[in-house]
């Protein structure tokens, strides 16, 4: 076949894949009105109720004392919880990707369980352990150690349903970079938190932000296992998902939206800073591809001997 003729083939196999102008039509409309029905105006009905008394009693309603009390157990689970994750991710990840050993497959089973197991059943499992008729009940008892329908409880809660979301992050990052920068640096002369720290962390940090950003995002607004441990006590261990259902159930639907504005502002900033990390992070590679080859040793050598 002559190279015109083979340059015709291409061309027209192009053009026979194509799909006609009606079909990208009808999938963008369809598309948009998928997200109008279901996220835009969800969201928009959310901000609409919540401000339907006006500023003053929106304001009112989260600066009740039970809101802020929910405010504060919130942001203290995620502060807790997310950095457990980040120290549990980091550690499988790199267990994982890096290393062979029995029992492997077993370990990344078990970093996917909560995205198998319901939140409500992981709450449940909690009662049953560390609840007044569970398995550490007695002790926990004799010794004044409260874990279910208190505080820890929560953190626990919370930390299971969100360990998966940094360490699954960085497991096909971790496995598609291999191993060879790690060990030219210890070839070099370098210890392990150096190794960590000048090779590692800056070949996964993009997919740590990553990870964290959705760790986060998910901490703040876990419900169902939360539900469970909590008891429902108002002003002590109810978080803001939880104080949001209640003011509904009492029919105080504009201070419930207002609550849940928050959480839906959360979630708003959390797209916006995935979009920023992913836009950061095709930058940081489209730069990487435009440098001239080098041997990549040369700058961890010049940070480790200075």
């Amino acid at each position: 076949m002559s190279e015109s003729a083979s340059h015709q083939f291409k061309a027209k196999s192009l053009t026979q894949i194509q799909e006609p102008t009606w079909v990208k039509v009808t999938l963008i409309l369809v598309a948009l009105a998928f997200m109008t029905l279901f996220l835009i105006l969800p969201l928009a009905t959310v901000f609409t109720e919540a401000l339907r008394k006006g500023f003053d009693a929106y304001w009112a309603a989260l600066q009740e004392p039970d809101a802020w009390s929910a405010i504060r157990l919130t942001l203290l689970t995620a502060l807790i919880a997310v950095p457990l994750n980040l120290l549990f991710g980091i550690a499988a990840a790199w267990a994982i990707a890096k290393y062979e050993f029995r029992g492997k497959a077993f370990l990344t089973t078990l970093v996917d369980l909560p995205f198998s197991v319901s939140p409500v059943v992981a709450g449940l499992i909690y009662v049953l352990m560390f609840g007044a008729q569970g398995w550490f009940g007695p002790w926990l008892q004799a010794h004044d150690i409260k874990i279910i329908f208190a505080v820890p409880g929560i953190i626990l809660a919370t930390v299971f349903v969100t360990f998966p979301f940094i360490a699954r992050e960085l497991i096909p990052l971790m496995q598609a970079q291999g191993n060879d920068e790690e060990q030219a640096a210890v070839v070099l002369g370098a210890t392990g938190w150096q190794t960590f720290w000048y090779v590692t962390l800056p070949n996964i940090k993009w997919g740590l932000i990553y990870g964290v950003i959705l760790c986060n995002a998910r901490a703040m607004g876990e419900f169902g296992a939360v539900s469970v441990v909590s008891g429902h006590i108002r002003g002590q261990t109810n978080t803001m998902p939880l104080h949001v259902e209640i003011l509904y159930n009492e029919y105080q639907s504009a201070a419930a939206f207002a609550v849940a504005s928050l959480l839906a502002l959360l979630a708003l900033v959390t797209l916006v800073l995935k979009s920023v990390v992913e836009w950061r992070h095709a930058r940081a590679l489209n730069a990487v591809a435009d440098l001239p080859p080098e041997n990549p040793h040369w700058s961890f050598y010049n940070d480790l001997t200075h």
